[in-house]
């Protein structure tokens, strides 16, 4: 048996999974590099270990540069386009508007820019934000979306070659029980605050 991106543990199972942790630490930790103090995190169900380790990168993120963990600035739903819908008004509610929102797909994270441009903030201006996943709508959306490159094609090829060897009876040349694959922070228009750096894109590994 093998998993992929959701896993379960399972020391004679194979998984297949990017670091989300280390991903979300690393958007986390851009949104306080470009100024971002009072950050919210849109996630999904945290029993599934994708949302659970995102959350935990977020919280690692926030005290690696000193800043305090409210469980207020946690929102937990679907990640639908109506969820991110919700999540805006639930923000634009709140009584000190964050800065920052890190989401845990670019469904959710687009669906909450354009409920908040709607609402006349500024994005990122008034509030910058990063999604998960780098879909096509990423790149659709005014401002585009910074967003952490998910490698799922390359997760699902990988999944089936290793389910091949295990098939064949040589799966001893997997290293590991569980294969990380490498993750990217695409830096785009929707998270950069100051204007000089607004015009640039960037990558970061």
């Amino acid at each position: 048996m093998i998993f992929y991106d959701r896993v379960a543990e399972h020391n004679q199972c194979t998984s297949i999974v990017i670091d989300n942790l280390q991903a979300a630490h690393r958007a986390t930790t851009h949104l306080i590099e470009q100024g971002c103090t009072n950050i919210v995190h849109i996630t999904g169900n945290l029993k599934r270990n994708v949302y659970a380790d995102r959350l935990k990168g977020y919280k690692y993120a926030l005290i690696d540069h000193d800043l305090p963990f409210s469980e207020s600035n946690i929102i937990v739903n679907s990640l639908s386009e109506e969820a991110g819908e919700e999540a805006a008004k639930q923000i634009l509610k709140m009584k000190s508007l964050p800065d920052g929102i890190f989401v845990s797909n670019d469904t959710c994270a687009v669906s909450c820019i354009k409920a908040l441009k709607r609402e006349g903030i500024s994005v990122p201006k008034d509030i910058a934000v990063i999604g998960f996943n780098n879909d096509p709508i990423s790149r659709v959306i005014e401002p585009n979306l910074t967003t952490i490159n998910y490698p799922g094609y390359e997760m699902g090829e990988l999944a089936v070659k290793v389910l091949l060897l295990q098939l064949n009876g040589t799966s001893d040349n997997v290293s590991s029980n569980t294969v990380n694959l490498r993750s990217e922070l695409i830096i785009r228009e929707s998270s950069l605050r100051s204007k000089a750096s607004s015009k640039k894109q960037a990558v970061f590994v």
